[in-house]
Protein backbone atom coordinates (compact mmCIF):
# COMPACT_ATOMS: atom_id res chain seq x y z
CA UNK A 1 0.00 0.00 0.00
CA UNK A 2 1.30 3.23 -0.72
CA UNK A 3 1.20 6.38 1.24
CA UNK A 4 1.41 9.92 0.24
CA UNK A 5 1.93 12.22 3.16
CA UNK A 6 2.26 16.05 2.87
CA UNK A 7 4.01 19.00 4.68
CA UNK A 8 4.42 22.72 4.71
CA UNK A 9 1.22 24.30 4.81
CA UNK A 10 0.20 27.40 6.38
CA UNK A 11 -0.68 30.97 6.95
CA UNK A 12 1.59 33.68 4.69
CA UNK A 13 1.26 37.15 3.97
CA UNK A 14 1.16 38.38 0.48
CA UNK A 15 4.31 37.98 -1.24
CA UNK A 16 5.79 35.42 1.35
CA UNK A 17 7.27 31.92 0.74
CA UNK A 18 5.94 28.38 1.61
CA UNK A 19 7.54 25.22 0.59
CA UNK A 20 5.57 22.11 0.78
CA UNK A 21 6.88 18.14 0.74
CA UNK A 22 5.22 15.32 -0.32
CA UNK A 23 6.64 11.66 0.37
CA UNK A 24 5.59 8.53 -0.89
CA UNK A 25 5.73 5.65 1.61
CA UNK A 26 5.45 1.77 1.02
CA UNK A 27 7.96 -0.21 -1.38
CA UNK A 28 7.67 -2.64 -4.10
CA UNK A 29 6.87 0.56 -6.78
CA UNK A 30 8.51 2.97 -8.89
CA UNK A 31 7.13 6.37 -9.32
CA UNK A 32 6.49 7.99 -12.70
CA UNK A 33 5.58 11.63 -12.52
CA UNK A 34 4.49 13.43 -9.25
CA UNK A 35 2.77 16.59 -8.85
CA UNK A 36 0.89 19.42 -7.09
CA UNK A 37 -3.22 20.21 -7.42
CA UNK A 38 -5.05 22.62 -5.50
CA UNK A 39 -8.81 23.56 -4.60
CA UNK A 40 -10.07 26.60 -3.72
CA UNK A 41 -13.74 26.81 -2.11
CA UNK A 42 -16.64 26.50 -4.84
CA UNK A 43 -13.88 25.55 -7.35
CA UNK A 44 -12.38 22.48 -9.23
CA UNK A 45 -9.10 21.27 -8.65
CA UNK A 46 -6.47 22.63 -11.09
CA UNK A 47 -3.31 21.36 -11.83
CA UNK A 48 -0.37 23.57 -10.20
CA UNK A 49 2.94 21.65 -11.45
CA UNK A 50 3.70 18.49 -12.47
CA UNK A 51 7.13 16.70 -12.65
CA UNK A 52 8.38 13.49 -14.61
CA UNK A 53 10.64 10.73 -13.53
CA UNK A 54 12.95 12.53 -15.96
CA UNK A 55 12.94 15.83 -14.34
CA UNK A 56 10.56 17.24 -17.16
CA UNK A 57 8.16 19.92 -15.67
CA UNK A 58 5.07 21.75 -16.48
CA UNK A 59 3.26 24.43 -14.44
CA UNK A 60 0.06 26.15 -14.48
CA UNK A 61 0.84 29.43 -16.44
CA UNK A 62 -1.05 31.31 -12.67
CA UNK A 63 1.91 30.24 -11.02
CA UNK A 64 5.29 30.26 -13.76
CA UNK A 65 8.04 32.35 -12.45
CA UNK A 66 6.82 32.51 -8.49
CA UNK A 67 6.60 28.37 -8.27
CA UNK A 68 9.37 25.60 -8.20
CA UNK A 69 9.06 22.00 -8.35
CA UNK A 70 11.04 19.38 -7.57
CA UNK A 71 11.77 15.72 -6.80
CA UNK A 72 14.45 13.43 -4.79
CA UNK A 73 13.83 10.44 -6.32
CA UNK A 74 15.63 8.08 -3.79
CA UNK A 75 12.87 9.61 -1.04
CA UNK A 76 10.32 9.58 -3.29
CA UNK A 77 9.45 12.75 -2.07
CA UNK A 78 8.01 15.78 -4.37
CA UNK A 79 8.93 19.31 -3.32
CA UNK A 80 6.84 22.74 -4.11
CA UNK A 81 8.85 26.00 -3.65
CA UNK A 82 6.53 28.82 -3.50
CA UNK A 83 7.07 32.23 -3.90
CA UNK A 84 5.98 35.63 -3.82
CA UNK A 85 1.92 34.16 -2.95
CA UNK A 86 -0.87 35.98 -3.79
CA UNK A 87 -4.46 35.51 -2.08
CA UNK A 88 -5.44 33.95 -5.19
CA UNK A 89 -3.06 31.18 -4.15
CA UNK A 90 -5.01 30.21 -1.11
CA UNK A 91 -6.53 27.02 -1.55
CA UNK A 92 -5.88 22.49 -0.20
CA UNK A 93 -2.52 21.63 -2.11
CA UNK A 94 -2.76 18.42 -2.71
CA UNK A 95 0.04 15.81 -3.79
CA UNK A 96 -0.48 13.51 -6.37
CA UNK A 97 1.64 10.45 -7.71
CA UNK A 98 1.22 8.56 -10.60
CA UNK A 99 2.79 4.91 -9.46
CA UNK A 100 3.69 1.74 -11.29
CA UNK A 101 3.45 -1.84 -9.52
CA UNK A 102 4.08 -4.82 -11.41
CA UNK A 103 3.85 -2.92 -14.70
CA UNK A 104 0.14 -1.21 -14.05
CA UNK A 105 -0.25 2.52 -13.09
CA UNK A 106 -1.95 3.65 -10.28
CA UNK A 107 -2.82 7.56 -9.16
CA UNK A 108 -2.70 8.54 -5.56
CA UNK A 109 -3.61 11.13 -3.57
CA UNK A 110 -2.22 12.97 -0.54
CA UNK A 111 -4.65 14.39 2.31
CA UNK A 112 -4.21 17.72 1.16
CA UNK A 113 -2.67 20.80 2.91
CA UNK A 114 -4.16 24.22 3.38
CA UNK A 115 -2.47 27.43 2.32
CA UNK A 116 -4.21 30.74 3.24
CA UNK A 117 -2.25 33.79 2.09
CA UNK A 118 -3.62 36.83 3.94
CA UNK A 119 -3.74 40.13 1.80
Amino acid sequence: QVQLVESGGGLVQTGGSLRLSCAASGSGFSINSMGWYRQAPGKQRELVAIITSGGSTNYADSVKGRFTISRDNAKNTVYLQMNSLKPEDTAVYYCNAVIVFYLRQYTYWGQGTQVTVSS
